[in-house]
């Protein structure tokens, strides 16, 4: 037999294609974690520092100083007894990010949550066959679109990572139905300890199991829907988490829709969230969802109707589903394919490398923090003297992280309702502000400089101006 039988066969085999294909492989994940870091860098190169956050650190240094659950909100002055804590565990996080970290910790924290939370939807998308390409335009579009939610440092940084996690989860039972879906359930209990929006994620795991899972396997379907019901009370508050659902739902600021609860369109940057809405919503449709994702984007889309910061959970939800939708067919030419393809080699270069100075950017500078500035919280401590201060949004919340005492402010739900509407009319600057200012244990007042509160109390002959700077304004009742 000659040399040319024997070598010729070889030269034939495919074997030395395997390293350039795993050299796609590698380079597919790394244009991703590149777009994810992107994100997550530019989140956190802006974020905020916004409410929320302070009062559960406050109540979490409550909890890890006396080892057990306050009843009620121990550092409000008006009744809150009948509140049921739910939240413990975010408390105990957030308090714990306070002390070490102080408020950088906090953005810290949210660059976390958002770099798992895109991750999650790349993973999740790739499970589904999307392209690299298509799953890192719809991981920016979502981006885009929800940007003011994921560069806003709220206590729903716990949802960024869970409510994606839930919906991937899900999505993979769907394709190949398994015992994992056991797993629902405990990330709700997880969940319920963090962040109201487990009820958000409840829903979305009853309309799977209704509207999908039941056809493959009905017993194992009630079993998970009657285990997640009882998850949501798993916390330390346990049955009365069902009061602590209930009023979060039916709250005066929600009713009223102001604040966080304020209607698609309320917001500056709504018109984006919109544009991006609509544009996945139609490649989506497309698609052809199942019908279990097609009834969760439509209460998603109602959801962000009422209220436009539950538009970042439509988004989410749809990032995935677009990524995996069939491509609109346009032909192009050779040239911008040839374009094209040299971005998508370059583009994750500078996308890491911008992601990695951003990053920096987060660590160094000083998180953006609205509210009073730190003279003007001293001062007004020294003025209660332990006494209630009535304050407005964020200066309330720092006031409870600073050891002082408030009469009233978040969490809004755990007041009686005329105390939760005196509160929201100060703020707003109605002519409900009256009956609060009246209240003769409220002596120090704390405001927003410019804002409507302030105005109300610099009207009203009972008080006047103790000290002020551009952040915030302080008034001490008249002897």
């Amino acid at each position: 037999m000659s040399s040319h039988a024997v070598t010729e066969p070889l030269a034939r085999s495919p074997q030395p294609r395997a390293p350039a294909l795993a050299a796609r492989i590698d380079l597919d994940g790394v244009r991703l974690a590149a777009t994810v870091a992107l994100i997550a860098g530019l989140a956190g190169a802006v974020s905020t520092v916004g409410a929320d956050l302070r009062w559960l650190a406050a109540l979490g240094r409550v909890v890890a100083t006396s080892g057990g659950v306050p009843h009620g909100v121990p550092f409000a002055a008006a009744p809150t007894s009948h509140w049921a804590n739910t939240l413990v565990a975010a408390e105990l996080v957030l308090h714990a990010l306070s002390s070490w970290f102080g408020e950088r910790g906090f953005v810290l924290a949210q660059v976390v949550a958002v770099a798992a939370c895109f991750t999650i939807l790349a993973r999740d998308a790739r499970a589904q066959g999307a392209r690299t390409g298509a799953t890192a335009v719809a991981l920016l579009l979502a981006a885009l679109g929800s940007f003011t939610s994921l560069a806003l440092v709220r206590v729903q940084l716990f949802s960024l990572v869970a409510f994606p996690a839930l919906v991937a989860l899900l999505r993979a039972d769907a394709r190949r139905p398994s015992r994992r879906i056991w797993l629902a359930p405990a990330l709700i209990a997880a969940w319920a300890n963090l962040h109201g929006a487990v009820l958000m994620g409840e829903v979305t795991v009853i309309a799977y199991l209704v509207l999908s899972r039941r056809r493959s396997g009905p017993l194992t379907a009630a079993g998970v829907a009657a285990v997640s019901l009882l998850a949501l009370c798993l916390t330390p508050a346990g049955l009365a988490s069902i009061d602590y659902y209930r009023g979060l739902v039916t709250n005066l600021a929600a009713e009223r829709g102001v604040g966080q609860w304020a209607p698609l369109g309320a917001m500056p940057f709504d018109p984006v969230l919109i544009a991006v809405a609509v544009m996945m919503l139609v490649q989506v449709i497309r698609r052809r969802p199942a019908l279990w994702e097609a009834e969760v984007g439509a209460a998603l889309v109602v959801m962000t109707v009422k209220a436009g910061r539950d538009g970042v959970w439509l988004l989410l939800f749809l990032a995935p589903l677009v990524s995996a939708a069939p491509p609109l067919g346009v032909r192009l030419s050779g040239r911008f394919v040839a374009l094209r393809a040299a971005a998508a080699n370059t583009l994750p270069v500078a996308g890491a490398a911008l992601a990695a100075v951003l990053l920096v950017v987060v660590v160094a500078q000083r998180p953006i923090t609205p509210g009073a500035s730190s003279s003007i919280l001293s001062r007004t401590l020294a003025l209660a003297r332990g006494e209630p201060i009535l304050a407005d949004a964020i200066p309330a919340e720092q006031v409870a992280l600073a050891g002082g005492r408030i009469w009233a402010g978040n969490p809004l739900d755990a007041f009686a309702r005329p105390v939760q509407a005196a509160y929201l009319d100060w703020v707003d600057g109605s002519r409900g502000a009256a009956l609060i200012l009246a209240n003769p244990r409220i002596r120090v007042v704390l405001a927003t400089a410019g804002s409507a509160a302030a105005a109300s109390v610099a009207a009203d002959p009972a008080f006047r101006m103790a000290s002020a700077d551009a952040s915030a304004v302080i008034f001490v009742r008249r002897r």
